[in-house]
């Protein structure tokens, strides 16, 4: 796929023309630094926003690089000294000891293709638990948001942007998951890409570096279209269309990356999707993107127990049929949906109630298991905890 040049340096020309029309939004945030002048791209090219994210790297994820010209040191620096103390408390307290408990539990021979529905904005811990993965999937509500929008976000709007991007990581790395009600609103409504900035964020803190950024759709088919030019121009321009409308546009995104100096080039994609049965009926594509891939690595955490749910029937057969090796919290597949199948689970620390509202089956079924297994230990939180706070972990896979 070839791609298309300097996306950053056309969304800045079109603003500036726009904001000294007199069009620029009022909620869109108004004039920007001159860049200089877009150049073409050939017709049906997927467009790639790599300038846009390495800017975003920079302002939001608080990663190197320059700071670009229109964006003042008086906004970034505190929020970078402020990200720079969460990354840092979270490098510390989870980073490095789940990355040797990981390393110590997931075996080789699983799959290299990483499934990981509700995964909200966190592509961090599957970068952790599964750290050679060829190719990454998260699932959620969020969408990743429009790229093009850093040069028009300016004053106490940027500073307020950069603010609920600080929040929300704070909490992820803090909790070690997030609630979705604050996630959607603050991706689907976002001044900046929040999902975007998390992502970039993830690869930071693991050492990689972004190589192309582009978005698709997806076909009923389950393959990918990726927006070309004339795909983005019908969008509309950060000035002239609602934040919403264009954050939802931008819903799914593709990230290669690589670990600097080396030539392997790997793929994470993020894909908004609501996964109850009646979305996935209505959208068939999503479900046979994920079945065309065959056997797969799996995860989920902090899933509000959906997997409990009947109406969430399609994505946890889909789990049960394709997931050779799945890590969850007790938020995964249900003890139940196992029988008659040649899956089994295994447990580590404890797991006695649930410490938000799950039925009293579920919670049942998973305390039971968790007395009958042997004794691991747990030495990290990973996504719930239990009602006692207790730290539990539970791997399904196949015999």
């Amino acid at each position: 796929m070839p791609a298309a040049t300097a996306p950053l340096a056309l969304v800045t020309a079109v603003v500036i023309a726009l904001a000294g029309s007199g069009q620029a939004r009022a909620d869109q945030d108004l004039p920007v630094a001159a860049a200089p002048a877009p150049t073409s791209q050939a017709a049906g090219a997927a467009v790639d926003f790599i300038d846009d994210a390495r800017a975003l790297l920079r302002v939001g994820a608080c990663g190197a690089g320059e700071l670009p010209a229109f964006v003042p040191a008086t906004v970034v620096d505190p929020h970078c000294r402020a990200v720079g103390r969460i990354r840092a408390r979270f490098a510390g307290r989870w980073l490095a000891p789940a990355r040797a408990f990981f390393a110590g539990v997931v075996p080789s021979s699983v799959p290299r293709r990483v499934v990981y529905p509700f995964a909200g904005g966190d592509l961090t811990t599957a970068l952790v638990v599964f750290p050679d993965a060829d190719e990454i999937t998260t699932l959620s509500l969020e969408p990743a948001g429009d790229p093009r929008t850093l040069p028009v976000v300016r004053g106490a709007v940027l500073t307020r942007a950069l603010e609920v991007v600080r929040t929300e990581l704070d909490l992820l790395y803090g909790v070690k998951f997030s609630y979705t009600k604050h996630l959607v609103g603050a991706m689907r409504a976002g001044h900046l890409p929040t999902q975007l900035i998390f992502g970039l964020v993830a690869l930071d803190l693991a050492g990689l570096e972004p190589v192309a950024v582009r978005y698709f759709e997806v076909a009923d088919d389950g393959s990918l279209r990726y927006l070309d030019a004339a795909a983005v121009a019908a969008i509309g321009t950060p000035s002239s269309a609602q934040r919403r409308s264009r954050n939802r546009a931008f819903g799914n995104v593709e990230i290669t990356f690589r670990t600097p100096g080396q030539d392997r080039v790997r793929v994470y994609r993020h894909l908004m999707a609501n996964l109850d049965d009646a979305h996935l009926a209505r959208t068939p594509g999503v479900l046979r993107h994920l079945q065309a891939k065959g056997d797969v690595a799996a995860m989920t955490k902090a899933a509000s127990y959906l997997l409990d749910y009947e109406g969430f029937s399609t994505i946890r057969t889909y789990l049960l049929d394709h997931a050779a090796w799945m890590v969850s919290d007790a938020t995964g597949v249900p003890p139940r949906f196992l029988a008659g199948r040649a899956l089994g689970h295994a447990t580590w620390g404890r797991y006695a109630s649930a410490h938000m509202n799950a039925s009293r089956r579920v919670v049942r079924e998973w305390s039971a298991l968790f007395r009958q297994q042997p004794a691991r230990e747990m030495p990290i939180r990973f996504g719930y905890p239990d009602g006692s706070k207790a730290s539990h972990l539970v791997v399904m896979s196949r015999r």
